[in-house]
């Protein structure tokens, strides 16, 4: 297994670059932060990485077709809010999450069947739906969001030793599970294909016979499932609700799947790309933690770490001949 990840790596110029990235960055916090890779760091990183993670799956979805969609943090939110308020007044926890997964999804396919009806770019699409989403969402709590969650939430997502028993929190074993599914979703099954072909040759894929709008609904669907997931999980982690927070994943969800390859015009990159952008973005968050940075310098050097990558996949033959 471990040859064959190490061969992807080779045959992929983004995925060993993001690769060396994290472990520079990983090096550098442990040469100049007293304490710093640890035992513990290691799972702050990887448990904070896996929130990132599972929220940029959908983005990486997206960002393969030759899209955006801004709409996360505000399903993240929106989900956070709505499992809290309907398990605080009573609704068993299951039925909660299985009706925010639902009006997620459904969400998630009002984006694609907009965007592609229409022929508007899904970046003013899924900005305008996503902030219409908020609003119903503050305008059905008031601005208070209340509830909470189920203890056992809490201790899923805990890093503390011996988390049901096993030193690991259990949210990155889940993270690493989705992983897998999400890689061969998109590698081994009829509609990865169909995926990858829309956003490599949209026009070509459509004389092929792939039609554009099933494939946008599953990628769109799909971006505001793992959003409304990612949200729910939060909640466990903040121990309440809070509508603004997926806002940070507004940048961070972007910026994981372009650090890890994927080329923003489409067609080229995948998830194990996003796993190592998402540890790489969350292990940069710590080390400007550890150096004492600002809040507003962290974001400063994340925006230009970024676009540096940006321009270094920029430079790929591919990209020059479609931009």
């Amino acid at each position: 297994m471990i040859s064959n990840l190490l061969g992807r790596i080779r045959q992929a110029p983004g995925l060993l670059v993001s690769f060396v990235l994290m472990l520079t960055i990983f090096t550098v916090g442990k040469l100049g932060i007293d304490g710093f890779g640890g035992t513990q760091t290691i799972k702050a990183v990887f448990l904070l990485g896996a929130f990132l993670g599972i929220a940029s799956v959908g983005q990486t979805l997206v960002i393969l077709l030759g899209g955006i969609d801004l709409s996360i943090p505000f399903v993240v939110g929106g989900a956070n809010v709505f499992v809290a308020r309907l398990y605080g007044e009573g609704t068993s926890f299951v039925t909660a999450v299985a009706l925010a997964i639902l009006i997620a999804l459904i969400f998630g396919s009002l984006n694609a069947i907009i965007t592609v009806k229409n022929n508007i770019h899904p970046l003013l699409v899924t900005l305008g739906t996503g902030t219409a989403l908020l609003g119903v969402v503050q305008l059905w709590t008031g601005g208070l969001p209340t509830g909470g969650a189920p203890h056992w939430l809490s201790r899923f997502v805990a890093i503390g030793e011996n988390t049901f028993s096993i030193p690991i929190p259990p949210l990155i074993f889940l993270w690493l599970l989705l992983s897998v599914v999400v890689i061969v979703l998109t590698r081994m099954t009829i509609f990865g294909h169909k995926l990858f072909a829309s956003g490599n040759a949209p026009v070509a894929a459509e004389l092929s016979l792939v039609k554009r709008l099933p494939v946008w609904i599953g990628a769109f669907g799909i971006s505001s499932v793992f959003s409304a997931i990612a949200g729910i999980l939060l909640l466990g982690f903040t121990g309440a609700a809070y509508a603004d927070v997926g806002q940070r994943y507004l940048f961070l969800s972007v910026g994981a799947v372009v650090i890890g390859g994927t080329l923003v015009t489409g067609g080229k990159g995948g998830y194990l790309g996003t796993v190592i952008g998402s540890l790489t973005l969350t292990l940069l968050t710590a080390v400007f933690s550890g150096f004492g940075f600002s809040n507003s310098l962290q974001q400063v050097i994340m925006g230009m770490v970024v676009i540096a990558m940006a321009s270094i996949y920029g430079r790929d033959a591919d990209v020059r001949n479609r931009v």
